[in-house]
Formats: structure tokens, sequence, C-alpha cells
């Protein structure tokens, strides 16, 4: 039912040219046609005929497999590199073709699934470095740009600089007596090496989640995405499905750089029940989980908990089919208990189940106005309350996660103004008063979902985070660690507030994108904050100008490369680049607005156009033609 062909070669294309062969061999399998196609990995495309739709079936796993070529006898050392450097982008089960390019002893040591290391470009292209005596022993090497490295709990790290790897090749026999000696790989890379375009085919990042360490009794258990990446298709090393592949990341616990601020309510020994190698959903988009002995004895709760958790991390991921429902099965079968995701938005990450009722941004007179967020261009109005009401000049302002409450720093740039937003409220009260005589301004403040009050005050002779618990009382400066010789010149809290983002000013005055994590601790004086473990979160851009969060581990990012102009990009909390990729252009972008929720449009403020906005799927549309700093609560 199938042809297979593959070849190292040259594959001839419909024009005559002739390209080299990859040997590679791509195997589709179409659910419900039952055709098995295979082609060569760099065959050739049809540039004539009809073009038809395939209804792919709507699990996770694709079925697309792609199968490497084992060596054959008398193959140079060339061919024995290139054909191991293709082998390591494989769906073998075990990657048992790469290890046939290795010597017996390589091959039992080599541990693929501990590191994989992501090169730009393609596939590397190893070079020739030496020749031994005889001709018994070659070295290549291989050498590329480091982008990043996935660890052995699939986080991923962004790097930088030149990676490079030898590769020495000795001539083995084989185990019967009248073998001949064939080259192999004695010393493979520990791990996997990557081309870029390889390891997004490969592939993709999934949030999974964990609860908020918080300091005191606040009651509050927000759920805190933490993102690794999982294979698109079956991995083949542990012979996981996609969704089993999630569902055990979950289970082995938070990444390294998120393990102080997040707990896990599986026990430290929690698996899959043995020998499950695939989660398929089942009718009514359900999901049964069978958990192993150690998982079996949670009391309800606990298990609403770990279910919870699953749930979450399985939206994005299953997002063609969606998961209505998610049950713990004991080893014996029996239900544990049941989560349906109509009962799940009491877990919802940052307590923040639903989107938005506004939007809000400055007219043309600065004064705080806001609009129905699905509103393309519907009426504005006053914010209810002291602020919009009087129609107070501001520079910027902050409205809570509930929209309860406003923050806005006043036309001075030196005083943070708070209230209630509610029809004739009382005047707000002044919540903060940096030094007049400093030139710089405070930073338009941002809410977490706890409902503090976070802002950076830019004073240049003191520049500092502060912080008002619940956005009352005496604002308290947050210690940053690590942050060198540089300042925070604005700053978004994520709504489950451990994490932060801060856009910082470097020496050379240009401003990179940093996420810091909230560490909270009960000190002698009560609870203490600091944030820790600052990295880069958009280490592709040498200038930033403008970002905020646009869902649970992304951002929209305004800023510019080395050498490019300003575009506007999603990115991801641990560095890598969104799938969603580069936005639409929108010309000289100064602030940006985005939502946590699905759905809500992008906003930016541009010199030349006012306010623009840019909803899921089209083209950015003017909001209003005079109007300033653009925000969604939060």
């Amino acid at each position: 039912m199938g042809v297979e062909g593959h070849s190292r070669s040259r594959n001839r294309t419909n024009d005559g040219r002739t390209v080299p062969a990859r040997g590679l061999r791509v195997t589709a399998l179409v659910a419900g046609a039952g055709l098995l196609l295979t082609a060569a990995g760099c065959g050739s495309m049809p540039d004539h005929g009809d073009v038809r739709e395939v209804k792919a079936s709507p699990q996770v796993d694709t079925q697309v497999r792609v199968y490497s070529v084992p060596p054959r006898p008398g193959d140079g050392p060339r061919a024995i590199v290139d054909g191991f450097m293709e082998a390591m982008t494989s769906d073998d089960p075990g990657f048992d073709t790469a290890r046939k390019y290795l010597t017996r002893d390589a091959s039992k040591t080599w541990n693929p699934g501990s590191t994989a290391t992501i090169l730009s470009g393609a596939v590397p292209n190893p070079a020739e470095t030496t020749s031994g005596q005889n001709s018994r022993t070659i070295t290549f090497k291989i050498s590329g740009e480091r982008i990043a490295e996935l660890d052995k709990q699939s986080a991923y790290q962004p790097l930088s600089g030149v990676y490079e790897q030898p590769l020495h090749l000795v001539k083995e026999k084989g185990p019967g007596k009248k073998d001949t000696a064939e080259w192999r790989i004695e010393n493979p890379p520990p791990g996997l090496v990557l081309g870029e375009s390889d390891f997004q085919r490969i592939f993709r990042s999934v949030n999974k989640y964990y609860f908020a360490v918080t300091a005191g009794d606040s009651g509050l258990r927000a759920l805190v995405a933490d993102p690794v990446y999982v294979r698109k298709r079956t991995d083949p090393q542990t012979r996981l499905d996609p969704v089993a592949q999630a569902v055990k990341a979950v289970m082995d616990g938070p990444s390294a750089w998120l393990r102080h601020s997040v707990y896990s309510r599986f026990p430290s020994k929690a698996a899959l029940k043995k020998g499950t190698k695939t989660l398929p959903i089942g009718d009514h988009n359900s999901l049964k989980v069978p958990l192993n002995t150690e998982s079996a004895d949670a009391d309800r709760k606990r298990c609403m908990d770990m279910a919870a958790q699953l749930l979450f991390t399985l939206q994005d991921l299953t997002s063609s089919t969606r998961i209505d429902q998610v049950e713990m099965m004991r080893p014996d079968d029996s239900s544990l208990c049941t989560l349906q995701k109509s009962s799940a938005s009491v877990y919802a990450p940052g307590g923040v189940a639903d989107s938005p009722n506004h939007l809000y941004f400055l007219d043309n007179e600065r004064h705080l106005v806001r609009m129905l967020s699905a509103s393309e261009n519907g009426p504005q109005e006053a914010v209810p309350g002291a602020i919009g009401e009087r129609r107070m000049v501001v520079r910027s302002a902050g409205i809570s996660r509930d929209e309860k409450n406003v923050a806005a720093v006043m036309d001075d740039g030196h005083r943070l103004n708070v209230g209630p937003i509610m029809a004739g409220a009382p005047e707000a009260r002044t919540a903060y008063r940096s030094d007049p005589g400093a030139r710089e301004t405070l930073s338009a403040p941002s809410w977490d979902g706890m409902g503090d009050l976070w802002f950076a005050d830019r004073d240049q002779r003191r520049p500092r985070v502060m912080r008002l618990v619940d956005g009352r009382g005496t604002a308290q400066p947050v210690s940053i660690e690590r942050l060198g010789e540089g300042y925070v010149d604005s700053l978004r809290v994520s709504a489950d507030g451990v994490r932060v983002a801060l856009l910082v000013v470097g020496k050379d005055q240009r401003k990179t994108l940093k996420i810091g994590r909230v560490d909270r601790t009960n000190g002698p004086g009560g609870p203490e904050v600091r944030i820790v473990g600052l990295r880069s979160a958009a280490p592709q851009m040498e200038d930033v100008t403008a970002m905020s969060w646009a869902g649970q581990s992304r951002l929209v990012v305004a800023g510019r490369e080395a050498g490019g102009v300003q575009q506007m990009r999603y990115v991801r909390t641990d560095g890598s680049s969104s799938a969603e990729g580069l936005l639409p252009g929108a010309n000289q972008v100064t602030a940006v607005a985005a939502s946590d929720a699905e759905g809500a449009a992008v906003l930016a403020q541009t010199k030349d156009d006012g306010i623009v906005r840019l909803p899921p799927g089209a083209n950015w549309k003017t909001l209003v033609d005079a109007g300033s700093m653009p925000v969604y609560p939060g």
C-alpha cells in the first residue's frame, strides 16, 4: 500500500536541474484515506496540476514520519557524517538508524534525549579537518552559530556564540569474521544537534502549568505557565505521543528557572501507568489519564488540582481538538476524579478567565477614556471615577485586572494617583510622589492578578521598581538581582504575579527586554518581594521600543534587530520565537497593548496614525486618529 524511495545520489527536478538528496525518507499517513505517501527528503515539488484539499485528522499527531537511511557498505567518511547528521532529525524509534553510524561502544552510550543544541540556518555542514596515519582516522568538525539549547526538561535556553564539535571517525569491523572494516563515528555530540528549520519542524512549544507560591496566607493559588518543548510526533526514545509527552512533562515538575516560585500538586514520584504510551482523546472530548500507584491515593481536592494542571496544559497542544474533560484514573482503571472545563474557571491562570470588558487610552487632551473592547470604532466615555470624570490630565494609566481600580501618572510625571472606577467616586489619592527635582518621570503602572500595583521610578539618581500591596498603603521598593548598571524604563507584570517583563536601559541607552521571576518570602517584618533570575526574552532584538503581555507565556514586542528596521513580533518568555512570528508592519510604534485573553485585538500607538488595532486574522485598522498610551486591564 505504499511506495518507498530514497537515495544519497542526486534527484532530478521537473525543470531538469539536479539537486543533492538529503538521505531522508518522509512518510505521511493521511487519516481516513488509507494512503501511504513516501518522498525523498530533498525531492521535487510539483509545479502544475490541480490543488486539492486534504482533510487532516483532528488528532494532535499528524502521523507524518521522517525516517533516515542506514549506512551502506563502503560508505566514505563524508557519507557517514552526513548520514548521521540527517538521522538525528528523524523519527526512527530509539534513533536506531543514527546509532548505526556510530561505533559499537558509542552507540551504547550516546543519549540523544539529554539535550538538543539548535544552530542557526539549516543542518550544519561538517568540514573535514584532519586525517590520521594510513587514513585510518579522520576528524570532521560541526560548527555553526548557536541559538539555543533544550535542557533535560526540554526547557528552552537562549545561547549565543560559535558551536564547535569534532567528530572522530575510525574504521571498525562488524561482528562477523568476514565483515570488512567500515567508517564509524566514535565520539558523537552529547544529545542532538539540529538546524533551526529542523527544530521548528520537529518540536512545538507547550505551556505546562503549576501553582504560584505566595507568601503569607493570601488564599490565592494562581496557575503559572511554564513553557517547554515537546515533539510534534511520537518521541523516538520514549515512544510517547504528544499528549502523553505533555502530561509527563507536567508530572516531571517545573523547569529549573521557575521551580522556586511554583509548586506542583503531583507527588514527586508521579508518572503515567506503566506501559502507557498514547493518550487518545475520547468521546465528548474527554481525556483519561492512567496514573501510577504513587499518584492513586490523592484525595479529591489534590486530584482536582492535578487535573487542572493537565487541563490547562493541554488546551494549547490540542487546539484543533478541544478537551472538555480530564479524568484521572487509578492503576486498576477506576476513576479517581473528573474535572470539567466548564468548572475550571476557578483555576484560570492569574484568576483571569474572561476577556476584558474595555480597552483604555488617553484622548487627544490626555484625559483617560475607555471603549468596549469588542468595538472597532465605538463611542468613547470618560473612565468613571475622579481621574476620568474630572478630566485630569495624565501621562499614563494602569487598570486593575478586575476593572475596579485605576492608577494614573499625573501630568507632572512625578505623582501616581489611585482611585476606584466608580461613578461619583471621591478624589483619587496620591499613592506615590517621586522627587520633583528629577527630570525623569514615573513609568506606566501595571497590576498583577493578585491586586498589587507595580511601577518604575526612573529618577537617575536612584532608579528603582516600586510595589503597592493591593494598590494601597505605602509603596515599597523591590530589589532586582543582577540588574547591572542599567535601570528599568518600564515594566509589565504577568496575571499570575510570578513573572515580570522589564525594559532595561543599558549604558548604551538601548532598551532590552528581560524577564524576571518574582520571589516572595516571609521575612522578619512580613512578606518580602524581590525580582530574581533575569533572562533575555527577545535576544534577536538589539533595541526594544515597547512590549506587552499577550498570553500566559507570550509577549508582543516592538523593536529593531541589528541593522534592521522596527518590527513587531510575538516572543515567548523563554526567549524563543512564537509560532505566530512577525505581525503585519505598523509604522513608528511607540506603545503596544495586548490581552492575555484569546481573541482580543492588539493595540499600538503610532506617531502618525494615532492608535491602531489588529484583530486576529486581519490587518491594522485605525481606532482613533488622536490618542495615546493604549492599555488593557493589567
